[in-house]
């Protein structure tokens, strides 16, 4: 997992609650990187699921609420590091359509050893869109805060549904419609 998405993480949490308990969910974790993370650097996902995991229990709310959060941060500042990739799309719907063979062939050039996930569409009308989304992680709840935080971008409300098709949450299908 790309070293990005640790410092985005860590700065959320620092920036909600705090230096001490940045400090705290990396103590309570057994971290391999010590909890050291550089931006272009490729970290275990396990580290991930650690320090969220942590920060849930210090905190009690849900690991999935905490990525909706997550989700909000990280786009922005994804956004703001690289607003070419989304600049010259007109609608949420489009840009979302966009993803597999737009938005993750630029993001390879900038993180070559990414590890995405996969987007299949599977209908697509100017108001409504279902996507198979199938991470190799079960973040599906971060892709779906991503998606909404795309429908914000352009100032378009939306309602985005989701059916988990296996237990592991590795393969979700998205039933997105502009409200």
């Amino acid at each position: 997992m790309k070293g990005i998405i640790f410092t985005e993480f860590l700065d959320l949490v620092e920036e909600k609650f705090g230096l001490a308990m940045v400090d705290k969910i990396i103590t309570q974790s057994n971290l391999e990187s010590e909890g050291i993370y550089t931006s272009v650097g490729t970290y275990e996902f396990s580290e991930m699921l650690q320090l969220i995991s942590h920060l849930s229990e210090n905190t009690d709310i849900a690991i999935d609420d905490l990525l909706m959060v997550y989700a909000e941060h990280l786009f922005k500042a994804l956004i703001k590091s690289h607003p070419n990739l989304v600049a010259h799309y007109k609608d949420p719907m489009n840009l979302l359509a966009s993803i597999e063979n737009h938005i993750h062939v630029e993001v390879k050039k900038i993180y070559p050893d990414a590890q995405l996930p996969s987007f299949e569409l599977e209908e697509k009308t100017d108001d409504k869109m279902v996507m198979i989304y199938k991470p190799d992680k079960a973040l599906y709840m971060l892709g779906k805060g991503l998606m909404l935080e795309t429908f914000k971008l352009f100032g378009v409300p939306a309602n985005i549904e989701m059916e988990k098709l296996n237990d592991q949450g590795t393969e979700v299908r998205f039933f997105i419609n502009k409200a």
